[in-house]
């Protein structure tokens, strides 16, 4: 099983489409040895504190992490992006994991320069592997990420846009 390290923001994004049918946090966590630093976990704490969209997905994440393995890292004090994607980023080049979901698109450049050998991934294209790999119906993704891109408020977002557009049944 592969490994995934996850950020804040990606597990924000699953926790909102957790409750639909697929459920795409549970199925993340069926595929993938899913890794989160405590850095994380404290700012998904943080986040469910709100009574908004993000705040109950974080809620469900949180609930979910019996399912993954929480780590502790030490912060590079010098890293340009907060303590969650800094001890996530710290993780995946730790460990040497394959994959890392992340779902700030403002930062990606930056979050994927400082990966080593980890392939970033976002939530639009983890749905695209999900629909490649035969395991999802394109148009179920589509819903999936029209149902995240609305609470996520993405639906001008130029890279999502571009996800959806190839987001096909094979």
């Amino acid at each position: 099983m592969p490994d995934l390290v996850a950020d804040t923001s990606g597990l924000v994004s699953l926790g909102i489409a957790a409750g639909s049918d697929p459920d795409l946090l549970s199925r993340c966590l069926d595929t993938y040895a899913v890794l989160v630093p405590e850095a994380v976990v404290d700012e998904l704490r943080e986040t469910a504190s709100y009574d908004d969209d993000h705040g109950r997905a974080a809620d469900v994440a949180l609930d979910r992490l019996s399912d993954a393995t929480v780590r502790s890292v030490d912060l590079d004090e010098e890293f340009p992006l907060d303590d969650g994607e800094n001890a996530a980023v710290t993780l995946a080049n730790e460990t040497g994991a394959d994959l890392f979901l992340c779902d700030e698109f403002n930062r990606l450049g930056l979050v994927h320069a400082s990966l080593a050998d980890t392939r970033l991934l976002t939530t639009p294209t983890l749905l695209s592997v999900f629909v490649r790999a035969g395991g999802m119906p394109a148009s179920e993704a589509r819903v999936l990420l029209d149902e995240i891109s609305s609470a996520r408020s993405w639906d001008a977002d130029t890279y999502v846009q571009r996800a959806r557009s190839l987001l096909s049944d094979p």
